[in-house]
């Protein structure tokens, strides 16, 4: 489908937030997606996944991952400096303000005319951790996790107990999560972790472990892997073909 894009400044409460909105050209009413972006917000690799998926008849929002602690429209370098600085990031903002972000989101797009009023969630790295995260809202109805970090580890600031991880048994939506055997970020006794996590808690969950590295979906960089990455979109459009359409 040809798309189109727009962005909306919406009110959240801890800031202003910008969410980049990939969307059909066509007239009718298509299921959303909450793309979460790494630690760098939105990058072009990110803009272009995004594309992608509108691209199959989805609404795609991207928000900006930390809009409280940079100004408006900051995109971080693939580099020493961008990271160092998206890690900082990380483990300033606290999960409680991502979920009011996700519920900002929510509350902003279900009346939209173009928006069907399903919702899912998709992200890699950080961004598969706050998809994961976001599957805690009863709206999300399918959540697709790419090499999510931090699950395992209890990392990211929150209120004690509120954790993604010890919250796994919130999740009413249906889960999809990728890995890369040879990421050193979620190694196989943290992947084990999760995994056992979803057993214990009788999630309704899809679970692959691929031979690649981290950030195998980004289109920059030496660990990309086109084939795997198609993929993985296929089996995201696929989820949200399914769970999402009226």
């Amino acid at each position: 489908m040809i798309i189109q894009r727009h962005d909306i400044d919406l009110e959240t409460p801890t800031g202003l937030m910008r969410c980049s909105v990939y969307r059909p050209q066509a007239d009718g009413k298509f299921p959303c997606v909450i793309f979460y972006s790494e630690i760098f917000q939105q990058t072009a690799p990110i803009s272009r996944s995004a594309a992608i998926m509108a691209g199959h008849g989805f609404v795609v929002l991207v928000p900006e991952v930390f809009h409280e602690l940079n100004p408006i429209g900051t995109v971080l370098g693939y580099d020493d400096e961008g990271k160092d600085k998206g890690n900082a990031d990380k483990f300033t903002k606290n999960l409680e303000a991502h979920d009011s972000d996700t519920q900002a989101m929510i509350d902003y797009f279900v009346q939209q005319p173009y928006c069907n009023g399903n919702f899912g969630s998709m992200g890699v790295c950080l961004g598969g951790h706050l998809a994961y995260r976001a599957a805690l809202n009863p709206v999300i109805k399918a959540a697709f996790c790419l090499y999510a970090t931090d699950i395992h580890s209890n990392t990211l600031p929150c209120k004690e107990g509120n954790d993604s991880f010890s919250r796994t048994k919130d999740i009413q939506g249906e889960l999809v999560c990728i890995w890369g055997k040879q990421d050193p970020h979620v190694p196989t006794t943290g992947r084990q972790k999760v995994y056992q996590q979803l057993i214990d808690t009788e999630r309704n969950f899809t679970w692959l472990e691929f031979n690649a590295q981290h950030a195998f979906m980004r289109d920059e960089g030496d660990r990309y892997d086109p084939a795997l990455a198609l993929e993985c979109y296929k089996l995201a459009v696929n989820l949200f073909l399914r769970t999402l359409s009226l």
